[in-house]
């Protein structure tokens, strides 16, 4: 850092928003999905400087790396009655050596002879679908709920990992080359759990220590829920894959100098409101008020009401609301949750003395001390009542008091964000379904898919607590969840295994159907085993708008499944109190749940827990020693990790016949020196596209379609539908992500008027696949560029969302506005990102998509120039290169990142 920029930041109030300064941040942390093609590049760099004549062993991070192997798990198996239904986009069992699904029948635990023990370990009676059990754990085992003591895992946990492990073996082959090769990776090994709780419960370091020198702990990743550990006091943040791997190679991040919001916290949250209730309430609130781009920094009285994992909830949500990170400063509350979690004493002592010298430290009652800030805004916490989010976005917050109404009012609206548009006469239909030998009613708002699912809330031990607390209250007062609603429960890690066994109500949880089916990304991001055929057809025939309910941060149309159309993120005792209702078509104050053995109407305040019983349980059960198991598992590895065979050498020996590792073609054309940039001459759009493009629409993470390209290449390849697997796992094969950019169906392309991944060829007129189109195009010589509206890219941070689109041979793209992370991408891999002028957009200006597009870049280009483009048809208007700051300008025109750093090794 030079002088120049230490200036600026001590100038903070004449030069925020206005001056770049660099950060160099403590740590990198890679997840699977996001990370395999971080190191895929690294590998493809090693080749790239090796043709230049570098030294490739010279490639390395310079910057600690840790990476998560199994962030992102796909369910084959759920509810331990193992499924006879297709594996959707898995491996072939069979073909695999593995076991073929099978319907596994209740086993008697054992009593293992305690004298002490306070009731039965019939898994029969306490588990509804309870499987076999093997006696071989092979992650955190679950406490027995009566005597505490290791009982066997749910096969279901094992045979996803058993599965998983299969699948991904050559992913996992090439993660440990990537451990013994690379200096300063450390890979945490399957079984484990996911990224984001993993950096809170393992990684984080709060202060570092390194050769007599004390400095915070910050990090930067591939992960959007990076920004959790701010509830810990950690600055991080997620950014695009390509930046990551620039700090990797010891560059820093190029930060505009941010503007900081202070948001002072009041008042306290009312006992039916969870800590999802309250970052939905805060999320709402600061997208209200504007803080995209900024940070933000929490204080008030209300903070210290909030436990560091509440405080983790909150700070995870900032992406939903477009502020950079929100951050709560180490404080008491802090150093007493380290001290639980298993942090040394002299260690505390260490830390919280350097932190009160620098003045990163919090006082609960001296607001003297209170920084300054950009803005200071106020919410009271008990300001905030009990909500879910949906049918289709994330930031559409509705009351619980209110769902019944809001529903209804969706059938009424017109299709969009909200509306489904169903006519009035047909809203009250009901289609008869038979499953499992019983008949049942299906309508509008019928709950077909709940899932505790392991991003956000599970990091959360009072509201898992409290879904088990709910659970064990609704069997003891006789409720059930219909069997055809397809539930799970996917933690993010063994702890939340741990707290839910050991304080009894896990049992509860697998009565209802909620039983473990391992441990990772699924539901939330579309690895879920399909609904019945009964439910499908059902469906189908009423044309119904059925729901899924999850306890996730992204609830996108058709994220979950085809046939779920409205999809509710709530906290996991509302998933399953909906899930008991069978609808989300209910209005919990006068209507009941359902009755009891005397016919009892038993309402959701009579089984709803208190504050004082959740967190009574949550002192009890989350303590020292489950961190230190989850400790010991992590460093140990397990059987099928600590076996794997994989390469040492300095290349990759790359198998031309692997359908997952393949080196990527972005080093293809790579010289020693950069050429001039080049005009784009009469491109072609080859997406027309409307508002809040997600990185979904144009990557998606979930299975492949059997009528996409992607399969029809992995087809050519010899590999049955059963054997796809997803897109998230692919990544490291550049083939298949090309192939699968904008794949989603959907897709909303303008040049169709419906969602398809499709669009128009225009010199021949044929409608086709987008890669088949963009084939054409490159075949022809043709360039492209996207349309697109306001908010393009947003989502979650997805570096093939840019990648993609460069190996289609697009080379700009004109929106009205950009989600940072995602025009960071665009930028690092050579796109160009173009801005319509305030107040134009297509429409304005009389576009329809169908003309060519010219434009030429200035020798000189700087920040934020305005360009001229001109149609074939006449039209000439000004656009604005949406280029940030010099850094930015610097790498477009070195073609992007990779080649930058490329040649800094050549």
């Amino acid at each position: 850092m030079k002088k120049e920029d230490v200036m600026n930041i001590l100038d903070w109030k004449t030069k925020q928003s206005n001056v770049e300064v660099p950060f160099f941040p403590a740590r990198v942390l890679l997840q699977d999905f996001t990370g395999i093609p971080a190191m895929v590049d690294f590998a493809a760099m090693r080749e790239a400087v090796k043709i230049l004549g570098g030294d490739p062993k010279k490639v390395h991070p310079a910057c600690p790396t840790d990476l998560t192997v199994d962030h992102s798990l796909q369910i084959d198996f759920s509810k331990c009655a193992i499924q006879n239904a297709p594996n959707p986009g898995g491996g072939d069992l069979q073909k695999a050596g593995k076991l073929s699904p099978l319907r596994a029948q209740p086993k008697k635990l054992p009593c293992r002879g305690q004298t002490t023990c306070r009731g039965s370990c019939d898994s029969g009676e306490l588990g509804r679908n309870s499987g076999k059990l093997s006696s071989q754990i092979e992650n955190t085992p679950i406490l027995c709920p009566f005597h505490l003591q290791p009982v066997p895992e749910p096969e279901t946990v094992l045979k996803n990992q058993e599965v998983e492990f299969g699948r991904n073996r050559e992913r996992l082959q090439f993660f440990k080359w990537s451990s013994r090769v690379f200096k300063n990776v450390a890979v945490i090994p399957p079984g484990t759990g996911m990224a984001h709780q993993v950096n809170l419960e393992y990684l984080s370091r709060v202060v570092f220590e390194e050769d007599d020198f004390l400095f915070p702990d910050s990090v930067v990743g591939t992960d959007s829920h990076i920004t959790m550990v701010n509830g810990l006091g950690i600055l991080g943040w997620g950014v695009g894959g390509i930046e990551t791997e620039a700090v990797m190679l010891g560059l820093p991040v190029s930060l505009t100098l941010p503007e900081v919001v202070g948001c002072e916290l009041t008042g306290s949250s009312n006992p039916f409101v969870t800590s999802i209730d309250v970052v939905l309430g805060i999320t709402k609130h600061l997208r209200q008020v504007g803080v995209v781009g900024k940070f933000v920094e929490f204080f008030g009285s209300g903070v210290s009401q909030l436990s560091i994992v509440d405080r983790t909830t909150i700070a995870n949500m900032c992406p939903e609301y477009g502020a950079i990170l929100s951050f709560f400063p180490v404080d008491n509350v802090t150093l007493k949750h380290l001290e639980h979690t298993g942090f040394d004493k002299a260690k505390l002592e260490s830390m919280e003395t350097y932190l009160k010298a620098v003045k990163l430290f919090r006082h609960d009652q001296d607001n003297s001390g209170e920084p300054m800030y950009s803005q200071v805004i106020r919410i009271h916490l008990n300001s905030i009542v009990a909500s879910v989010s949906g049918p289709k976005r994330p930031q559409d917050r509705v009351a619980v008091t209110d769902m019944k109404r809001d529903f209804q009012a969706c059938l009424n609206e017109k299709v969009g964000f909200k509306g489904f548009q169903i006519a009035a006469e047909k809203q009250k239909e009901n289609v008869s379904i038979r499953y499992e030998g019983s008949e049942y009613q299906l309508s509008h708002g019928s709950v077909v898919m709940a899932a505790v699912t392991s991003c956000t809330n599970n990091c959360n031990p009072s509201v898992m607590l409290a879904a088990g607390l709910l659970a064990k209250k609704a069997v003891d007062a006789g409720l059930q969840v219909k069997p055809y609603i397809r539930t799970s429960l996917s933690p993010g890690s063994g702890m939340v295994t741990h707290y839910l066994s050991s304080s009894g109500v896990l049992p509860y949880l697998s009565q209802l159907g909620f039983e473990i089916v391992g441990y990772g990304c699924s539901t939330c991001v579309g690895n879920t085993a399909p609904v019945s055929e009964a439910v499908l057809n059902a469906v189908k025939q009423g044309d119904l708008v059925t729901c899924g309910v999850l306890s996730g941060n992204k609830n996108f149309e058709g994220r979950l499944c085809d046939c779920v159309r409205a999809n509710y993120l709530a906290s996991p005792p509302l998933v399953v109190a909906y899930a008991i209702a069978g609808t989300v078509n209910i209005d919990f104050q006068t209507e009941p749940l359902g009755t009891d053995a005397t016919g009892k109407s038993i309402y959701l305040q009579d089984i709803w827990p208190s504050r004082e019983e959740v967190h009574q349980m949550e002192e009890e059960r989350v303590v020292l020693s489950m961190f230190k198991a989850l400790k010991e598992k992590m460093e140990m590895g397990n059987k099928r990790w600590n076996s794997l065979e994989a390469p040492d050498s300095v290349l990759f020996p790359w198998d031309l016949k692997s359908t997952y590792i393949r080196c990527p073609s972005f080093f293809d054309k790579l010289t020693k020196e950069p050429v001039a940039l080049q005009p784009i001459e009469n491109a072609h759009v080859l997406l027309y596209l409307g508002d809040s493009v997600t990185t979904d629409h144009i990557s998606p993470a979930g299975s492949i379609a059997r009528s996409s390209a992607a399969a029809k290449y992995l087809t050519n390849r010899g590999l049955t539908p059963r054997e796809f697997n997803s897109y998230g796992a692919r990544r490291g094969n550049d083939a298949v992500m090309t192939r699968g950019t904008f794949a989603n169906i959907k897709l909303f392309n303008k040049f169709l008027g419906k969602p398809a991944p499709k669009t128009i060829h225009f010199p021949s007129g044929q409608t086709l696949d987008v890669f088949e189109a963009a084939e054409l195009y490159q075949k022809e010589g043709v360039p492209l560029i996207i349309l697109a509206g306001k908010k393009y890219g947003s989502g979650n941070s997805r570096d093939w969302a840019a990648k993609g689109p460069y190996l289609l041979g697009v080379k700009a793209v004109l929106a009205e506005s950009y989600e940072k992370i995602h025009k960071d991408h665009l930028i690092g891999i050579g796109i160009a990102p173009l801005q319509f002028l305030p107040g134009e957009n297509a429409d304005s200006l009389g576009l329809s998509g169908r003309e060519t597009f010219s434009l030429a870049f200035p020798e000189e280009l700087s920040p934020g120039v305005t360009l001229t483009i001109k149609t074939n048809t006449g039209k000439v208007f000004s656009v604005i290169a949406s280029f940030e700051n010099d850094v930015e300008v610097t790498l477009y025109k070195h073609g992007g990142l990779l080649n930058f750093v490329a040649r800094k090794f050549s």
